[in-house]
């Protein structure tokens, strides 16, 4: 096996025993890369040298038996993380040859446990957008099917793990972003619950719904990775004091002592038959594992999704006022006076789905609209949190599907936002509530053979449940998540 398809456990284990080189893996991981990311486009930004210089320093270390706990462990990062020295973007020309000054406090805690950044993924710009068409810079392709999307805003980070340019990435999830791309690209993904991890250096689109998420071959790898980077960071206002767990102690066997729900509102007529098929079939094997499912309702979840979006465009409207040309980034010279210079650099530096969110998000918060739509929206948030609050008194988790749809193709929906919006359908209310959630492959359709996501939603700071289940069944499913892209091009 080329040591670029290693899982995160094999990879660490491999490097315990001795087996393998920090050095050897990434030179598998580059040469992947160059053989296919031509075509993929799965990287903005390649920190190669620097990579394989620290690989070197990390081989050495555990020759003189000081093994750091992730050992040289390559991640990718998802271009809205600021890694200190390397340009960071948010996939938009803004911020084209934006060098941050500092790492954001995920990577430095992966560089200080021995983890190597290799480098930054693509994304839709500033994370705004489900199927990676929106970055300034190129358009991922999926893997499995290089005529489809790879889902958003995380679509790069999904695609490298997918096609093993990586061994694990990290991605940011505000509405379904790591979630969605996931289950296009066939891979799992956690969306931990709200503070449970830093966010302290993304580079900010809904500040109140977003999270950093990682993107991986298998729940342990996620699991790892979620010990380093969790827990209070003073530098984050919403970083979360409640104590971390070993994450990896929840991949364990046995879910019979727990009790499911399967909102009756996940499984509507816009769901796609060949997604029902498999997320049902999921079901009845975690009811085979002893899980008990009862069907629940969520009375509110009609109105999640509308919400969710004037939130979200009202926190980008705010967030994206500091760009601006005048402290970093792109900048209009020949402008006449402050205020033309400010237009003709936002005008020029934002993209075409940036500027219609930043639009509506300032129509909603203006004095005349700020009570009927941005205000009305926050109430129906808060109905939703009650909802899961009502629903996570009698079950432990949630079941149902990540996506309503499979990966679609590239440019069906390029001129039908609201068609795209509703890909959000199953995931945007999880960041609504701020709750943990997790995407695992769950089969293919049967026609296309393109992959399908099961979504498994617990209560705050439960990551240990989701991460249990989405383990059992994992091993339920081996057979499935042994199949791999076809590559060969």
């Amino acid at each position: 096996m080329p040591l670029n398809e290693l899982s995160v456990v094999d990879y660490l284990n491999k490097m315990n025993n001795r087996e393998i080189s920090a050095e050897q893996v990434l030179k598998d991981i580059f040469n992947q890369i160059d053989r296919i990311d031509k075509t993929v486009k799965s990287y903005l930004y390649l920190n190669k040298e620097e990579a394989l210089s620290e690989a070197k320093k990390i081989d050495q270390k555990i020759k003189n038996n000081d093994i750091p706990p992730l050992a040289g462990l390559p991640v990718a990062i998802n271009d809205n993380i600021c890694t200190g020295g390397m340009e960071t973007t948010a996939a938009s020309r803004i911020l084209k040859g934006f060098i941050p000054p500092y790492d954001a406090t995920v990577i430095k805690r992966i560089k200080d446990a021995g983890g190597i950044i290799i480098g930054k993924t693509n994304l839709d710009e500033f994370a705004m957008g489900i199927s990676n068409e929106n970055s300034a810079f190129q358009i991922t392709l999926n893997p499995w099917d290089r005529t489809r999307v790879p889902g958003g805003a995380s679509g790069g980070s999904a695609a490298a793990v997918a096609a093993d340019e990586t061994l694990i990435a990290l991605g940011t999830d505000t509405g379904g972003s790591v979630r969605l791309p996931a289950s296009f690209c066939g891979i799992s993904a956690i969306k931990p619950t709200y503070g449970r991890i830093s966010r302290y250096g993304v580079i900010g689109c809904a500040s109140s719904l977003e999270q950093i998420g990682i993107m991986g071959k298998g729940i342990k790898d996620l699991a790892i990775l979620m010990n380093v980077i969790s827990g209070y960071d003073e530098l984050d206002s919403t970083s979360s004091h409640i104590s971390t767990p070993d994450f990896l102690l929840s991949c364990r066997e046995g879910i019979n002592n727990l009790k499911f729900g399967i909102p009756k509102e996940f499984f509507s007529q816009d769901l796609d038959r060949g997604v029902k098929e498999k997320v049902i079939d999921s079901i009845n094997r975690i009811s085979q594992l002893g899980g008990k499912i009862e069907e629940v309702s969520l009375p509110n979840m009609e109105y999640a999704l509308p919400a969710y979006s004037i939130i979200a465009m009202a926190e980008a409207s705010s967030n994206l006022a500091k760009f601006d040309g005048i402290s970093y980034g792109l900048r209009i010279e020949d402008s006449g006076d402050l205020e033309e210079m400010y237009l003709k650099t936002r005008g020029s530096g934002f993209g075409a789905e940036v500027i219609r969110r930043i639009l509506l998000g300032t129509y909603v918060l203006t004095s005349n609209h700020y009570e009927d739509y941005y205000l009305k929206a926050q109430k129906i948030r808060s109905l939703i949190k009650k909802d899961f609050e009502n629903v996570f008194k009698k079950f432990d988790l949630l079941i149902g599907p990540a996506s309503p749809v499979p990966p679609f193709k590239l440019g069906e929906k390029e001129d039908e936002p609201l068609a795209q919006i509703l890909a959000e359908i199953y995931t945007s209310p999880v960041n609504m509530a701020g709750l943990p959630a997790i995407s695992i492959n769950c089969g293919f359709t049967e026609k296309e053979r393109l992959p399908v996501g099961l979504q498994i939603i617990g209560p705050p700071f439960q990551e240990e449940k989701i991460l249990r289940v989405a383990y059992n069944l994992e091993q339920e499913l081996k057979e499935i998540n042994s199949v791999k892209p076809d590559l060969s091009f």
